[in-house]
């Protein structure tokens, strides 16, 4: 029933969400998002690796949504994007101080965290994965680190992307985005109020998609680097989702069985 429950959480259906458009785009572009999967031109045989990359994020999507499958879906979706931050790796150590690619590096290691924190809820409630869930969930704090440091390194363009009609301004909320990833980070990795932070996190990125990504796509609905942008957004802010989903669950459970010890010595 728990299992049943977390299969229609808002998180999951959100990281399936965000997986699927890509495998799309992909499929009709005979490309890898872009920039996000960072895929040299100079790969060989990169457009069929492009459309079974589509395919994959299609096939992994669904099964994600499928109680049967959705385990095993959730750790090849965490391996998958596993790939991608190797991919990213190499470009960060080679410039360390250029900190996009390292944002990269975290983005992409975000949604192996998500994938891997929700394998270990769908698995067996006495098993070792399902009693780690909840640390594999916080350990999304250190991602949260650098999307904060990110805001901070690349505040002005930052503030550019804040939509003109929202007051007071892009500076402020910029500001505002880095500090509320700080915070967030915090609270995750002390577990102090870990499921409101990593709930609240999981909104604001959600809000970056439908305040920013999804109007630029309507203004440009041709350009590949905007549908890719949403498709990322998308799942970016399942996999926030699917942390906070897991930590809250987690929690549930532990007063669950708290309880039960409780009118267990009742009874006895």
């Amino acid at each position: 029933m728990i299992h049943r429950k977390f299969l229609l959480s808002p998180g999951l259906c959100l990281y399936a969400a965000g997986t699927l458009p890509l495998g799309v785009v992909g499929l009709v572009t005979g490309d890898f998002a872009t920039n996000w999967q960072h895929v040299g031109a100079g790969v060989t045989h990169r457009t069929v690796l492009a459309y079974a990359t589509a395919a994959f994020e299609l096939v992994a999507g669904a099964a994600l949504l499928w109680r049967r499958s959705a385990r095993v879906a959730a750790a090849a979706l965490a391996g998958f994007y596993c790939i991608f931050v190797l991919l990213w790796l190499p470009a960060a150590v080679a410039a360390p101080k250029v900190y996009d690619s390292w944002e990269n590096v975290f983005e992409e290691l975000s949604l192996v965290i998500a994938g891997v924190a929700a394998f270990a809820w769908l698995a067996p409630p006495e098993s070792a994965w399902a009693r780690r869930a909840g640390v594999i969930a916080r350990a999304y704090g250190v991602c949260a680190i650098s999307f904060g440091v990110d805001h901070l390194v690349y505040l002005r363009g930052v503030a550019g992307f804040v939509p003109k009609w929202i007051p007071p301004g892009g500076m402020f909320w910029a500001l505002t985005t880095a500090i509320s990833f700080l915070m967030a980070a915090a609270a995750m990795l002390s577990g102090i109020l870990a499921g409101l932070a990593s709930r609240l996190l999981g909104v604001m990125i959600v809000l970056f998609w439908v305040l920013i990504w999804v109007p630029s796509l309507i203004a440009s609905p041709r350009t590949h680097f905007l549908w890719s942008a949403n498709g990322m957004a998308l799942v970016l802010g399942g996999g926030a989702w699917v942390v906070a989903d897991v930590i809250g669950a987690t929690r549930a459970r532990r007063a669950h069985d708290e309880r039960a010890v409780e009118v267990g010595r009742s009874a006895a």
